[in-house]
């Protein structure tokens, strides 16, 4: 099966204090129909910018991209105008970003907001579309969508605002959704819910889905495949339970590592941390990104750039290290 997306060497830069910035690096990854890909890294890592690099809505538009493909369905998307951009988004191309609150508009009420969409995109007469939203809003499980759908955003809980999100993003079924961070701020229990649609939509309507999050634990339970990034660069690719199990690159094993674990005893005496802060962009840094951080850092990993080693069932590490670290080394 050919991937709904492939990304290809993709290189984005932003202006800086010293000039342009390079915030994405030689981005390699691609989605399957019905796929669910976990991005994943701490803040200042490159995952909302690749995803708004993805859906060419970089600040400066398509000329921040400096080198690269981003191919959807086989459509070759940089270099596209706004308005070419403008048929792909809401209809194949659907987004959820990280704060309901702040993207759906405070003067408008969620049935305009929904209606909007279903009409430019759907070509449906405003009845059918308020139809078809009531009908999204069901299946994302709002029990009343008629009085939710006459509600303002301001009126709604985030568990309730999330969910009229990913209502609009599907409303359109799209062919890949970009979620980012769509359970952060949220409780376990609506995060359990929201995983739970998103699992539902790649399902029924076979959607490929790029997942953005901080949360491996969320990561874990929904995504087949995972790819890591750190400071612009692609760090590691790999299935799920592979990356999670067992993984290849120091930075990996270091986020793994810093997530609580409980025990019958409670939460272990002392949490790990990584040391240190993600580099700035602006500052030119030569070799690997990680080495300042590394407890496994090697001369040669201060003054060139890491290969992309295979370590097999597509399992890629972007490291010098032979083997990648230690094997067995993630969430139990």
């Amino acid at each position: 099966m050919e991937p709904i997306l492939q990304v290809s060497h993709l290189s984005v830069s932003l202006p800086g204090k010293n000039g342009p910035a390079p915030i994405l690096k030689d981005i390699s990854f691609s989605l399957k129909q019905g796929e669910i890909l976990g991005l994943v890294g701490e803040s200042g890592s490159g995952k909302s910018m690749t995803a708004f690099a993805v859906n060419q809505l970089l600040p400066g538009g398509g000329k921040s991209i400096t080198g690269g493909s981003v191919l959807f369905a086989g459509e070759e998307l940089t270099g596209k105008t706004e308005k070419q951009m403008q048929t792909f988004r809401g209809k194949d191309i659907a987004m959820i970003f990280q704060e309901p609150m702040t993207c759906l508009n405070p003067v408008f009420t969620v049935k305009r907001q929904m209606t909007d969409v279903i009409m430019i995109h759907e070509k449906r007469s405003r009845k059918e579309a308020e139809i078809q939203a009531a009908d999204m809003l069901k299946k994302v499980h709002i029990r009343d969508p008629e009085r939710t759908l006459s509600c303002y955003p301001y009126e709604l809980s985030g568990g309730m605002r999330q969910r009229v999100m990913i209502a609009i993003a599907l409303s359109c079924s799209p062919r890949l959704l970009i979620a980012d961070e769509p359970t952060t701020a949220l409780d376990v229990t609506v995060q359990a819910q929201i995983i739970f649609l998103l699992q539902e939509a790649c399902q029924e309507s076979g959607t490929g889905i790029i997942f953005i999050s901080h949360d491996l634990g969320v990561v874990s339970q929904l995504c087949s495949r995972i790819a890591v990034m750190y400071a612009g660069t692609m760090a590691e690719t790999g299935p799920a339970s592979e990356v999670l199990k067992a993984p290849g690159h120091p930075y990996t094993k270091a986020l793994l590592a810093a997530v609580p674990r409980f025990t019958s005893g409670g939460v272990r005496d002392r949490l790990y941390a990584i040391p240190g802060m993600v580099p700035d962009p602006s500052e030119i840094q030569r070799g690997c990104l990680f080495a300042p951080r590394c407890p496994h850092a090697m001369d040669i990993c201060r003054t060139e750039h890491p290969p992309i080693q295979n370590l097999g069932n597509q399992h890629q590490v972007s490291c010098f290290l032979e083997k990648g670290v230690s094997r067995g080394d993630g969430i139990s």
